[in-house]
């Protein structure tokens, strides 16, 4: 008698599962830079045989390295190819808001930052950015997420969205603090997200770090909808009060710039 097959219930289950393991390779990789297959294996929470052949398959395609000496993997830049050609297709955003990332940062010399939506998860993306000239400043590195509700570049994002997009969204964060000012409940976001809106840009004071402000624009396609958004971050001790109007005025403008490349026409009500 024939064996008899696997269920293809059971099949999707297995498939499902080798994607996961393989993704959590890649993003202990992602936060280790580099490790041992032991340790790999038990971040990812898989065996260490199993751990070995998703590794030998990512290095064979060119995804990981191996250090011959010592035996470490880490990730190579191709996964950055991969996610960087994905970016292109959201209009060469990247490419386009770059020149005006680069006047902010030589006009101010603090850090400046690029944000995108997370479309599965309520977070903030890094996905570009210009570092502060000075020694002690706001560390933000490409590809760190945060949440929509405590930074500057989560509201300026948010409030250039469909409304429905907006409710759905508030309605599946959990307002976590993270600094002595974040916001942690649906109504003060709300009001946040339409003062944004009417001005035209988003602030916080110590939403998202301890001693950190931030101010922030979003960056509008031909529907005027954000697909991105530029925040300039202030230690709190080196903001300069009376320099507000000069950063404002700065940001907006390349908010403005960046916007009409992706082809957003200001009008009276845009």
């Amino acid at each position: 008698m024939a064996p008899t097959s696997q269920k293809p219930d059971a099949a999707r289950t297995d498939s499902v599962a080798s994607v996961l393991k393989v993704f959590s390779v890649l993003e202990t990789l992602a936060e280790d830079r580099q490790a041992g297959l032991a340790t790999i294996a038990q971040h990812a929470m898989t065996s260490k045989s199993t751990t070995h052949r998703l590794l030998q398959t990512m290095v064979d395609l060119g995804y990981v390295t191996q250090d011959p000496e010592t035996e470490k993997y880490g990730l190579t830049m191709k996964l950055f190819t991969v996610a960087a050609r994905a970016l292109k297709r959201d209009t060469d955003l990247l490419h386009v808001a770059d020149r005006g990332m680069g006047k902010l940062s030589r006009a101010f010399g603090e850090s400046v930052n690029l944000g995108v939506i997370d479309d599965q998860d309520q977070r903030v993306v890094y996905v570009h950015g210009y570092p502060s000239t000075f020694n002690l400043s706001m560390k933000c590195t490409t590809g760190m997420r945060n949440p929509l509700h405590s930074t500057s570049l989560g509201k300026a994002l948010l409030a250039f969205r469909d409304p429905d997009e907006i409710e759905e969204r508030i309605a599946a964060m959990r307002f976590e603090a993270s600094a002595p000012n974040t916001i942690t409940d649906a109504a003060t976001l709300r009001e946040q997200i339409e003062l944004t809106r009417s001005r035209g840009y988003a602030e916080e004071i110590e939403e998202s770090e301890a001693g950190v402000r931030c101010m922030a624009v979003p960056l509008r396609d031909h529907l005027g909808k954000s697909i991105g958004a530029i925040s300039i971050a202030f230690p709190l001790f080196r903001f300069d009060e009376d320099r507000h109007r000069e950063y404002l005025a700065q940001l907006l403008a390349v908010g403005a710039e960046v916007s009409a490349a992706l082809g957003h026409e200001a009008g009276p009500l845009s």
